[in-house]
């Protein structure tokens, strides 16, 4: 093969591990997402709001890269299972603010087990976690 086009190959492309590694991972917390019965994007952004107590769905679609066209039906979904509520701001009727509910705010102690359990997952040492971290968030910030 020419070796001009070495470029294209898929191992020399930094986006297929992303990729890759991204599927893997999320593949790993789906049991104990399904404990939960929480899908990986409404854990992310349960994260989120049990951090906060609530947000607007404009600071959560910020913080989770999500476009508006995914974030309603998962915030749908999310109060549905009575885990959030959504209501427009007061002061701007433009902006809706998702709150946890009881039964969201209950929902983080059965979560705690979540991070422990994908720990025993993930065959890093804590310093190579903390340095691939460090490598992400400036991966990411360079991307927007």
């Amino acid at each position: 093969m020419d070796k001009n086009y070495d470029v294209l190959k898929i191992e020399n492309q930094m986006c297929f591990p992303l990729y890759a590694c991204s599927r893997e991972i999320i593949k790993m917390y789906k049991p104990y997402l399904d404990l939960v019965d929480l899908t990986y994007t409404q854990y992310i952004t349960m994260l989120i709001l049990w951090e906060q107590g609530s947000a607007t769905a404009k600071e959560l679609g910020d913080r989770l890269y999500l476009d508006s066209g995914t974030l309603t039906p998962l915030l749908k979904k999310l109060e549905s299972k009575k885990l959030v509520k959504r209501c427009r701001s007061k002061e701007d009727e433009r902006s809706l603010i998702v709150t946890l509910t009881e039964e969201g705010v209950a929902l983080r102690e059965k979560a705690m087990e979540i991070p422990l359990g994908m720990s025993k997952c993930v065959k890093l040492t804590p310093e190579e976690r903390t340095t691939l971290r460090a490598l992400l968030d400036k991966l990411l910030e360079s991307c927007t």
